[in-house]
């Protein structure tokens, strides 16, 4: 698409001064205005800052893309402003740069998803061609701008070229945009300097573009996956050496990943005649360690929308029975046949949610072995995941058992990974068996595999927490009120939902019970750590002026927040999984922080009642709730402070 056809010299500004983004946005945003482009000004405005909120809009070497859609928009356009300062704090996905260039786009509603995708696409691939940003930078006048804005064919092509070799390439990131296009661009233009045919797929945000033929495939000499998330479709590559990297490094390494692809590639992709298989035939795309964080990932962004389905669900039901005061009573089963229709509604629906919660464990799990060996790693880690969230108890006869929760998924989804990787790579069959290997052998060994690892290991270990854990907490009765609810609140933030949090919950609900000790440290420690995290993920660019959660975790932290108030505290899992390092030592010594705080100050709270309608049940509430300001603040602070400590030490270093 030509640029310049979506803007005019009135739209475009320089020598801009401005401190903050949202001046700059504002800005821009008057100017469509007043030029006629928008009916209103306030609604498009707020459009914009929202879409901020979701990913960073900020690219790299100086650019910006802030975009909008709306339905006071009259046309698709877009306005321009050239600083005279950059800013540092515009959350970019470059963290070291500094914007001076920002295009605004404005999408009417009708056209959402299609017009401001190809205007970025657009921007981003024109941004690595050489010398594009410069002439946008050093132009004197308008129309030098607008005149600069658009590519003639003949840059792009630069003449006919005689290849002697033939790279194909899929490259895909997190958004699906920005990267997508600009790891696709650098690869086609080292492929050039190198003399050698590189044709690139991206698989972004509007699908699957310039998709990559058979006979294209079946001619080419190497393939390099440049992606951040699992590609589509790679079973495509059998047989054809590749490389596997992230989608960034082609804009430092475009020439060096080529000829790595032609002269040293990391494997062969290897997949059987009926085409269920397709896996790296030797080394791994970067290491055990990036195989395993790149698994996480992927796990991650498919488990989110299940949380959030849930949660949903869940909390629909939950409000709706608030007003009858039917909260606490909802799951019983006689209001499955209740008189009142809407009363069996509410009920169904929170049952419905909470069966959806039970399948976040095997989609995590799943695709995390997925990431790691392609389809034939889908039945074992959904069967591992299936293991940590306990649904194979009633089959087992099991009623009062403890599952291993989300430490059981991530193990058992990466074993499944590994050894279904593993079996794929060393499985060699006749060409009249093939078909028996991703059909028979694979999912027979590797989900044997994960009964034996699940039925030996994994559940006795945690079964073993658990005794360990209930011994603990009953030996420190007799230690204090605050040294008591310290472990009690330990144990429940650890793990969200998992063992060792269940664990604690039997033990505080039966001293609850016989009036030993009551559940205020408990029911606080399950709320505190969502609440946190979301909190975190809603200021933390007000508290260090920049984004410092990726765009995935955002989201969950909005539902984290929400589930948080109605006391389901898996929406906090994804940051566990993503960063446990950091992520749970900070749950625990905020719940402790909070707990404390409130039984010190005399809060008291007997029933089982985390979620918000039962704090007013609660004694001495005021001391409660100041007890949850400390911990979340504690958790949300603490968080955003290390990320971004971490942010800088990486920028750094870059």
């Amino acid at each position: 698409m030509e640029l310049k056809n979506m803007t005019d010299s009135n739209l475009i500004m320089f020598d801009v001064e401005a401190d903050h983004k949202e001046q700059v946005i504002k800005q821009l945003t008057s100017t469509l205005f007043k030029e006629g482009y928008l009916e209103s000004e306030q609604p498009f405005l707020e459009a914009v800052l929202q879409r901020e909120d979701v990913s960073p809009t900020g690219m790299e070497r100086g650019l910006a893309i802030p975009h909008g859609k709306s339905t006071v928009v009259k046309k698709a356009v877009f306005a321009v402003a050239r600083l005279t300062t950059p800013l540092d704090d515009w959350a970019s996905i470059d963290p070291t740069n500094k914007v001076q260039l920002i295009f605004l786009i404005a999408i009417p509603e009708s056209e959402a998803g299609t017009t401001h995708l190809k205007v970025l696409s657009t921007l981003s691939t024109n941004l690595m061609r050489e010398g594009y940003l410069e002439r946008l930078m050093a132009s004197e006048s308008k129309k030098e701008f607008l005149d600069g804005l658009d590519l003639e064919e003949k840059e792009e092509t630069k003449g006919d070229q005689a290849y002697t070799k033939t790279v194909v390439a899929v490259t895909a990131c997190a958004t699906g945009i920005a990267h997508t296009y600009m790891a696709a661009e650098a690869l086609e233009k080292a492929g050039r300097e190198l003399g050698v045919n590189v044709l690139v797929e991206k698989q972004g945000a509007n699908g699957i573009e310039d998709a990559l033929t058979a006979s294209v495939i079946e001619k080419a000499d190497a393939v390099i996956l440049a992606t951040d998330i699992a590609p589509k479709q790679k079973e495509r590559f059998a047989g054809k050496p590749y490389v596997q990297t992230r989608v960034a490094e082609p804009l430092r390494r475009g020439k060096e990943m080529i000829q790595k692809a032609l002269t040293n590639p990391d494997g062969v992709v290897e997949k059987n005649e009926s085409d269920d298989a397709a896996v790296p035939s030797s080394q791994s795309g970067g290491g055990f360690l990036k195989d395993t964080v790149q698994a996480v990932m992927t796990g991650i962004s498919y488990m989110i929308p299940v949380i959030v389905a849930a949660g949903l669900m869940m909390g629909i039901a939950k409000l709706g029975a608030m007003p009858f005061g039917l909260v606490n009573e909802l799951g019983d089963p006689k209001y499955a046949t209740h008189s009142n229709e809407l009363f069996v509604i509410l009920h169904h629906l929170d049952l419905f949610g909470g069966l959806i919660f039970k399948f976040m464990y095997p989609i995590f799990a799943a695709f995390v072995a997925y990431s790691l060996a392609d389809r034939v790693g889908l039945v074992s880690g959904f069967i591992g995941g299936a293991f940590a969230g306990g649904l194979h108890y009633p089959f087992w006869g099991i009623a009062d058992g403890i599952p291993s929760g989300f430490l059981g998924a991530l193990i058992l989804g990466l074993a499944a990974g590994y050894i279904s990787r593993f079996l794929n790579q060393k499985i060699q069959l006749s060409k009249n068996f093939q078909a028996m290997k991703p059909m028979f052998l694979i999912p027979a060994i590797s989900v044997l595999s994960i009964f034996f690892l699940n039925f030996y290991i994994v559940d006795p270990v945690f079964g073993g927490l658990n005794v360990v854990l209930r011994t603990w907490i009953e030996s420190a009765q007799g230690t204090g009120d605050v040294v008591l609810a310290s472990i009690i609140a330990a144990a429940t933030a650890f793990d969200l939902g998992g063992p060792i949090n269940k664990a604690a919950g039997a033990i505080a609900i039966g001293l609850a019970a016989d009036e030993v000790y009551p559940l205020t440290a408990r029911v606080l420690a399950i709320v505190i750590p969502p609440i946190g995290l979301g909190l975190a993920t809603v200021i933390d660019k007000y508290v260090v002026g920049r984004r410092v959660f990726e765009a995935d975790l955002r989201v969950a932290g909005n539902t984290a927040l929400l589930l948080g108030f109605i006391a389901i505290s898996e929406g906090a899992i994804p940051f566990m999984l993503r960063n446990p390092l950091i992520t749970i030592p900070i749950n625990i010594i905020g719940a402790i922080l909070g707990a404390s705080t409130a039984v010190l100050l005399g809060a008291v709270q007997w029933l089982p009642l985390p979620a918000f309608w039962g704090w007013p049940l609660v004694e001495n509430l005021w001391a409660y709730l100041l007890g949850l300001i400390v911990g979340a603040a504690f958790i949300a602070f603490v968080n955003i402070f290390v990320r971004f400590t971490i942010l800088k030490k990486k920028e750094s270093h870059a």
